[in-house]
């Protein structure tokens, strides 16, 4: 395992600061050039960034959580927790939004404004839906489980103090950061499932031991059902 000196609070601090500029400033500015890929173009800097940082004070991409798998087995051991990450996700997304309808906060019926006007070509649409497949699976689903969970979470942890609660804040400061990066285009309602669903996969991130592996994959595959469903016209 790599090991890297202690750094010092302020150091960390500035990079933070750099990092969330750099995702603030990148996102305003493509939001006038391709909103539809704002996002995804916004989170390729600020991972360049970040690595940028990584190659700086000699880390390894395996301390925010991407680990080699040493052997053959470790792979197929990777999948339960995947699925529960899978169930995650869609259970709190299905939750929330029903919860939210019933108590007249929004309506299930029909696609939301924002979704219809980033997705709404998807429908039948082969090479745009492949486009999306695969922006599902390297920006959203490896990219923001970097950035969001293995990146912000590791941050944010080493300059909280030695408390019973600074795990939970490291990882509820990342969901909410997670539910704003995608309330442009959903709204409250995004914010706020997106939200959850952010705390759970970060919970996640923490009771795998810090491995990233589950996050990713289960982000992917529930990406592919929603990419699919559009695709394909199905009203799941």
């Amino acid at each position: 395992m790599t090991t890297t000196p202690p750094r010092g609070t302020t150091s960390l601090i500035i990079e933070l600061a750099i990092v969330m500029a750099v995702l603030i400033g990148t996102k305003l500015i493509f939001d006038q050039i391709a909103w539809r890929f704002a996002g995804p173009i916004s989170l390729a800097f600020t991972l360049v960034t970040i690595a940028g940082f990584t190659i700086r004070h000699k880390e390894s991409w395996a301390s925010f959580g991407l680990r080699r798998l040493k052997r053959w087995w470790s792979v197929p051991l990777v999948l339960p927790q995947a699925l529960l990450g899978v169930v995650a996700i869609l259970g709190i997304g299905a939750g929330t939004a029903l919860a939210g309808d019933a108590l007249g906060f929004w309506s299930t019926e029909g696609t939301q404004e924002g979704v219809e006007a980033r997705w709404g070509n998807i429908e039948g649409n082969l090479p745009v839906y492949l486009m999306w497949m695969a922006i599902g699976w390297t920006s959203a689903a490896f990219g923001e489980e970097i950035f969001f969970r293995g990146y912000l979470i590791n941050r944010i942890g080493k300059l909280l103090p030695d408390a019973r609660w600074a795990s939970f804040v490291a990882i509820l400061i990342p969901a909410l950061i997670f539910g704003i990066a995608h309330a442009y285009y959903q709204g409250i309602r995004g914010l706020i499932v997106t939200g959850l669903i952010g705390l759970a996969l970060g919970t996640l991130y923490l009771v795998n031991k810090r491995n990233l592996w589950p996050n990713i994959i289960a982000h992917g595959a529930v990406d592919s059902l929603a990419f699919t469903a559009m695709y394909l016209n199905l009203d799941i």
